[in-house]
């Protein structure tokens, strides 16, 4: 189904990003979801990501605490450019989820898996929730695949649920308004990387997985 597109007075590729799937998830997966309250923990991968920059932002205007963790020095630091109240690190520092969250986490916003899902399940507290939105580090490489352990699961009550964009698409009216609020209020940044022309598609394709782009 096609629909004649208002651009809202925002730029075209805003509707291929924050005005659409991408923005989207991050939306139905951390308000939907988590059902995230003012001043829990919350811990993003690949928090510099279309998807993760997105639900970092919200969830810092949600009144959480967030930490977002990247694939390299280059996007943690592109991080804190433009949101120092976010504390970004790299993704391949575990162990720093507990200096960081001392008290624990109450929210994980999952887009990497493997190790990661297990580090932070064992770092949860009771009632703890997942948004499985991706898994980006085993999509290439079975030998990554993991589970976190399941005893910390059923003794800390935690939900672990993954979801798809189009779970929610009745959320779309309300999710594009308040995102236009954002906007037009300078509440959120918009965070985009943007290949040029046909040729690029591979290269630009390919990156995703190389943690080359955003």
């Amino acid at each position: 189904m096609l629909n004649k597109l208002d651009p809202m007075g925002f730029p075209l590729s805003y509707h291929v990003g924050i005005f659409a799937f991408s923005g989207l998830t991050a939306y139905a997966g951390f308000f939907e979801l988590c059902k995230p309250k003012k001043g829990e923990k919350v811990f993003v991968s690949a928090a510099s990501g279309s998807v993760g920059n997105l639900v970092g932002q919200n969830a810092k205007l949600s009144g959480c605490y967030v930490v977002g963790c990247a694939g390299s020095k280059q996007k943690v630091h592109l991080l804190l450019s433009y949101n120092d109240s976010i504390i970004a690190l790299l993704i391949i520092e575990f162990s720093l989820q507990v200096r960081y969250f001392p008290d624990g986490i109450d929210i994980y916003f999952d887009n990497v898996g493997a190790e990661m899902l297990e580090a932070a399940v064992a770092n949860m507290n009771t009632f703890g929730r997942v948004a499985v939105c991706g898994v980006i580090s085993e999509y290439t490489d079975a030998a990554k695949r993991a589970a976190p352990n399941m005893l910390e699961v059923v003794y800390k009550r935690i939900t672990i649920r993954g979801f798809l964009a189009a779970d929610h698409m009745n959320l779309f009216a309300d999710f594009s308004s308040a995102t236009a609020d954002h906007l037009r209020n300078g509440r959120i940044h918009v965070l985009e990387d943007i290949s040029q022309c046909v040729e690029s598609i591979p290269a630009a394709f390919m990156g995703l997985f190389r943690v080359d782009n955003v």
